[in-house]
């Protein structure tokens, strides 16, 4: 397709790694300073608008350009202009008389430390396309040069306004060149050096060391240096040695962007982009992409397969033939082959007759060109991956290295972004938002979290688990802190949601669930609402985790997970499960639909985990009491089943949390003064002024006695169970509120809007459930210290366990 050629451009050159190297070989370090210039050259031949005023002496006008590179002025040979900007001639009896931008007169003349108080004599200005075609002299060499036209690179931001030209050393001086004709003059070796084309006095030296210093020195005894100083920026150095590159014309080999670059913008926008900055990010650099310079001057690295006459040095041979021939040696030898056979053994036989002639090449292929081709080496050419591979994932750096030079050899070979998705995250940081470094101390190691360090007491064994979990919880998108504290933050997180699987694995010995031998599940439309409502987060949830994932936000999808494990079921529908579970009777419609929705949460809660957690899913899959079909949680797939329940009654469960929210923090007063300890111990009441709301809490207001079966109600959802309260009194004022408690104990609730009270709940204490009744004691019943509800349900169990039933009343009874 034409799009690699051999050329003589300006690159980034590393004098001391002696090779060229691609931009995302380049870093950026802080504290860099450059010797900057500002330099006056002497006008020869003036352009007709600034003839009147170039004269002789002191009148002689000088063009004033600045630069950060001094090394770079022997390889002058223009000075640029923005066609557009105005341009003044100037004076002032220290500088003589120069040409500069007109909008940087004043802070030049500062820069150039005019007495104080003084100013240039500004004596005319001109536009930049007016002053195109004087011709200067170079202050070091017997060599004219033009004022000519370059590009919206020249700005008034800063320097001049005019721009020092070196076609061989800048890759803005390239193109004005090119565009001018101007010869490629680099005067610069392989180690940074000076060549005997910068002259006897330079040549020899390091140009970024001694020789930068004797170009400022040979300028200042001219006359033309106006203005040396020191100028901290951004510089380009090696990333592999850490030490500072130049811009230096070399022979190097090319792949023209510039023609598949409009394809390749069109593939950035077929591929999804996590997260969606990235595209911006690959999209800036493609736009911004010159010709990519694929060859390195390296010992190491994959050859790159080209035969150059031995006279010239320029005549190339590369064809299918030569490249089919070495491709074959290749599969058979290995890359060394082109190191360890000569010339007669790397050609064809039809060439094997010129083999004197051709002289194999020695550069590499640069690494990016190299990994860049790996779809073709990898994903392409292995029958169990596909092409387009569906993910590349890398660090944020890597846009302008691998996210790009895959895209653009896959572009350019094949018309097609090489990937469907590209990720990219942040890097890894110690506690305190440091660069982990072994000096520093600070590294953290993920088998020491894993596995423990030498003191096991300060550095326990955390598990895989936990170091996933941490991964999963934090915003990849930016770099992410890591240490002991947040581990043991992580690991706080990882026990929650064990422990809440083990509460629901325990109270599932006796459940079979639906489908299997002997079921005691609960058919949905028999569920009482709370249960319906509940499996409807569980789907909610399942959905939620799922998309999260699809998108790899991970973060998200474990933060559903653990507001569902703390919010949604440890603090809400297990904690007021227990009345079901544990108090009622073994075959209690209430107990079994209870473990039917504890079945599909648990199930669900092991998949959802299972991607990010896998021990601790797999863990509780071999733990459960029933069967599955499935010897593994990774078996069976993504519960669709669970994920089809609707949405129920969620306001209506939702002004039950709220109130619920409110009267703890009334119980949690009535707790610390020692008027209840568990919250059974409190009865509440309770005023909606809202009309919604009252027609809720009316709805699920249950029997004033404990009896069984309920009467007002289904059992489950009433307010005395989803409250956790002995007692829970509707009233019709605030008044009636304040009437029945004591006013440390009454408010506005923050979150229902209900006005709530707590006291002493009234009647006496069921041994059994902890529940407060008048009732209690009142019947004649077997267990005269149980309430009417509690007797049933010893009843049902002697009944199948054929025994007879011993009550013991535990000295303590736990503060809820």
């Amino acid at each position: 397709k034409g799009y690699i050629f051999r050329g003589r451009k300006p690159v980034h050159w590393s004098p001391s790694s002696k090779t060229a190297l691609a931009e995302a070989e380049l870093e950026y370090p802080e504290g860099h300073v450059s010797k900057s210039i500002y330099v006056g050259f002497e006008i020869d031949e003036p352009s007709d608008c600034l003839k009147e005023y170039h004269g002789e002496g002191a009148e002689r006008l000088k063009i004033a350009i600045w630069t950060t590179t001094p090394w770079t002025m022997p390889a002058n040979l223009a000075i640029a202009v923005n066609p557009e900007i105005v341009y003044a001639v100037v004076e002032h009896e220290k500088t003589g008389r120069l040409v500069v931008a007109a909008d940087l007169a004043t802070s030049l003349a500062a820069k150039f430390d005019l007495p104080e108080g003084e100013k240039f004599n500004v004596l005319a200005t001109f536009t930049g396309d007016e002053i195109i075609g004087t011709k200067y002299q170079h202050p070091l060499y017997d060599r004219k040069s033009p004022v000519l036209a370059g590009g919206d690179y020249i700005t008034t931001e800063a320097g001049t306004g005019l721009v020092h030209t070196a076609p061989g050393h800048g890759q803005e001086d390239y193109l004005t060149g090119l565009k001018a004709g101007l010869e490629l003059l680099s005067p610069v070796d392989d180690v940074g050096k000076f060549t005997i084309e910068a002259g006897e006095r330079f040549v020899g030296m390091k140009v970024l060391d001694e020789g930068n210093t004797a170009v400022i020195d040979a300028l200042t005894e001219t006359g033309s240096l106006l203005k040396v100083e020191d100028y901290p920026h951004k510089y380009p150095y090696d990333w592999r040695t850490k030490k500072p590159t130049i811009f230096r014309a070399t022979d190097q080999w090319f792949a023209s962007v510039e023609g598949f670059r409009d394809d390749a913008l069109k593939a950035v926008d077929t591929v999804q982009w996590v997260p969606e900055v990235g595209k911006n990010r690959i999209n800036s650099f493609v736009v911004g992409r010159g010709d990519w310079c694929i060859s390195r001057q390296r010992s190491w690295g994959v050859p790159i397969p080209v035969f150059y006459d031995r006279e010239t040095g320029n005549e190339v041979l590369l064809d299918e033939d030569t490249l089919e021939h070495i491709q074959a040696i290749v599969a058979e030898h290995g890359t060394d082959a082109w190191w360890t056979m000569d010339e007669s053994e790397l050609l064809p036989e039809k060439y094997k007759d010129e083999a004197h002639k051709w002289k194999k090449g020695t550069d590499t292929m640069d690494v990016w060109f190299d990994s860049g081709s790996s779809w073709a080496g990898v994903a392409q050419s292995r029958d169990e991956l596909a092409y387009p591979a569906d993910l590349y994932l890398e660090g944020s750096d890597q846009h302008r290295g691998w996210f790009q030079s895959s895209l653009l050899t896959s572009v350019a070979a094949n018309g097609q972004a090489p990937y469907k998705t590209v990720l990219t995250h942040g890097f890894v940081l110690d506690e305190k938002g440091f660069k982990m470094s072994k000096s520093l101390g600070n590294v953290v190691s993920p088998l020491e979290v894993i596995n423990g360090g030498n003191n096991q007491k300060l550095d326990p064994a955390y598990g895989a688990d936990v170091l996933r979990l941490w991964v999963a919880s934090v915003d990849y998108s930016g770099d992410v802190c890591i240490g002991k504290g947040i581990i043991k933050q992580t690991f706080e997180s990882y026990r929650k949601l064990r422990n809440t699987a083990r509460y629901m694995i325990g109270n599932l010995a006796d459940f079979k669930p639906a489908g299997t031998e002997g079921s005691n599940a609960v058919a949905y439309e028999d569920l009482p609402s709370l249960d319906k409502w509940m499996l409807g987060r569980l789907t909610d949830v399942l959905k939620e985790v799922d998309s999260s994932m699809d998108e790899y936000q991970f973060s998200r999808a474990i933060q559903e997970v653990l507001r569902f494990a703390t919010a949604d079921l440890s603090n809400f529908y297990l904690d007021v499960a227990k009345d079901r579970l544990y108090i009622s009777a073994v075959d209690d419609a209430r107990r079994r639909s209870c473990q039917t929705v504890i079945h599909a949460c648990l199930i669900g809660f092991a998949k959802s985990i299972a991607p990010i957690l896998p021990h601790m899913a797999e863990d509780i899959w071999q733990n459960l009491p029933f069967e599955t079909g499935d010897e593994s949680v990774f078996e069976g797939g993504w519960p669709a089943e669970l994920m089809t329940f609707a949405e129920h009654d969620t306001d209506q469960w939702s002004a039950v949390r709220n109130l619920r929210d409110d009267i703890n923090k009334q119980l949690e007063l009535a707790r610390n003064d020692k008027l209840v300890g568990a919250s059974l111990d409190a009865a509440a009441y309770v005023y909606a002024p809202n009309d919604e709301i009252r027609s809720i809490l009316d709805k699920l207001d249950g029997d004033k006695d404990l009896v069984s079966p309920s009467i007002k109600t289904n059992g489950v959802d009433e307010l005395r169970t989803t409250l956790m309260l002995s007692q829970v009194n509707i009233v019709d004022s605030i008044e009636a509120v304040k009437e029945a408690c004591d006013e440390q104990y009454v408010g506005e609730g923050a979150t229902s809007g209900c006005f709530v009270g707590v006291k002493k709940a009234e009647g006496k204490k069921c041994d059994r459930c902890w529940f407060y009744d008048d009732q209690v004691g009142n019947h004649d019943l077997t267990y005269d210290a149980l309430c009417q509800k509690c007797n049933g349900a010893i009843k049902v169990w002697e009944r199948v366990k054929d025994q007879k039933f011993e009550l013991v009343v535990p000295e303590e009874q736990p503060v809820a």
